[in-house]
């Protein structure tokens, strides 16, 4: 099995186009709070500069595996073929669970960038009673496969945590 690679960069580190793509996923995940559902948003972006985008859909679809990034990858797969899905990037606002990542590595998708970590999202989440977290990083489900994804994160970007801020403790961050 190769090891994922694993890099971790600020913000300023990263070409001013992927920057902007993690801001995309971080509206969409702005977007999926808005309409009541989990504060999480992806995108995929194929080597020819086609977008797809995902929402998080926990809520609205009553679907508890309604993630952003496992929503991302059926709508992408569906619409691209394999070829270039493989040669995609995931942009998302934080890092993929360990289902997310199932769904990334089983797509064939080789790139994943993501904002926010998912020790820092434990952080906010667990001041919170009865939400329960999965503490395993995309970086061990990847490692645990055939095939290398290289991921980038996180990416210090503040707007990655706003979208969270206050949401955990409302019926919906219950859901």
């Amino acid at each position: 099995m190769t090891e994922p690679a694993m890099t971790e960069r600020p913000s300023a580190e990263l070409p001013p186009d992927e920057r902007a793509h993690l801001l995309r996923a971080i509206a969409l995940a702005g977007a999926a709070r808005e309409r009541g559902d989990h504060p999480f948003g992806a995108i995929v972006v194929t080597a020819a500069g086609t977008i797809v985008e995902g929402l998080n859909s926990v809520v609205t679809g009553a679907d508890p595996t309604g993630h952003a990034e496992t929503n991302l990858v059926r709508i992408a797969a569906a619409a691209l073929p394999a070829a270039e899905l493989t040669a995609s990037t995931l942009y998302t606002s934080t890092e993929p669970c360990a289902m997310c990542a199932g769904a990334i590595y089983w797509s064939g998708i080789s790139r994943v960038v993501y904002a926010l970590g998912e020790d820092e999202l434990i952080r906010i989440v667990d001041a919170q009673e009865g939400i329960p977290t999965l503490a395993l990083p995309c970086r061990e489900v990847f490692a645990r496969g055939g095939r290398p994804i290289d991921v980038v994160g996180p990416v210090a970007l503040p707007e990655a945590a706003a979208v969270h801020a206050g949401f955990w403790t409302t019926p919906e961050g219950h859901a």
